[in-house]
């Protein structure tokens, strides 16, 4: 079993950043894809950000590209969500997520694991 525990949120202003961290547990995801979802009030939760095992290959949502930047540092068993010129709409409960494949996934059924979430307010 792998354990995902998000970190990093918190109230910005728009235009300010955040740096997400999601560190892993139980066992080692250096070959597990790893990636970004976000679930406002109302919404359902959707992607936001994936990364291969390698961390060569990354894919992100149109809403985000060019704002936000995915990593991921294998050493360390953890993965990270860069989110500068953050605007209020980005205000949401951020979940990591882990899917064995290793690939660049979209969609959220394919995952394995998921964290309990952190929460990012953008405030206008």
């Amino acid at each position: 079993q792998v354990q995902l525990v998000e970190s990093g949120g918190g109230l910005v202003q728009a235009g300010g950043s955040l740096r997400l961290s999601c560190a892993a547990s139980g066992r080692t995801v250096s070959t597990y894809t790893m990636g970004w979802f976000r679930q406002a009030p109302g919404k359902e939760r959707e992607f936001v950000a994936c990364i291969n095992w390698s961390g060569r290959d990354t894919y992100y949502a149109d809403s985000v590209k060019g704002r936000f930047t995915i990593s991921r540092d294998n050493a360390k068993n953890a993965a990270y969500l860069q989110m500068n010129s953050l605007k209020p709409e980005d205000t949401a409960v951020y979940y990591c997520a882990a899917d064995r494949g290793g690939g660049l996934v979209v969609y959220r059924e394919m995952y394995d694991y998921w964290g309990q979430g952190t929460q990012v307010t953008v405030s206008s």
